[in-house]
């Protein structure tokens, strides 16, 4: 269940963005945190099932929903938390705005969307 990010939150989040590519010392997942909880238009999701295992998060920008960062707990990678996170972070922003990825994800987006297209065949 894709839940919004919340301040008590805040060092399960840190944990999960940390393992973003980008993401390569403690300050710049500060400064990404500090955005998170400061800027209205960068919103972070949480994935839950029995414990919080990813994190997504989209940041609106003219007139689009852009996922900038995607990440799963690598213990519980390869079992569709991703393109689940994607696909609700999706059906939440439809009727509001367009959803795209970023340079940061947009590899694993395009790998989403392949996923999908070959599961509905």
């Amino acid at each position: 269940m894709l839940i919004r990010y919340k301040k008590s939150f805040e060092k399960i989040a840190m944990g999960l963005l940390s393992f973003m590519p980008e993401v390569t010392d403690v300050k710049t997942l500060q400064e990404i945190i500090r955005e998170y909880d400061s800027n209205p238009d960068w919103n972070l999701f949480l994935w839950k099932e029995e414990d919080i295992l990813g994190a997504v998060g989209v940041r609106l920008e003219d007139g689009r929903a852009v996922i900038q960062h995607v990440s799963v707990n690598p213990s519980h990678r390869n079992t569709g938390i991703g393109r689940q996170m994607i696909h609700r972070v999706r059906d939440h922003f439809k009727d509001v705005c367009d959803v795209c990825a970023d340079v940061a994800t947009e590899s694993f987006i395009e790998k989403c969307d392949e996923e999908s297209a070959s599961s509905q065949l």
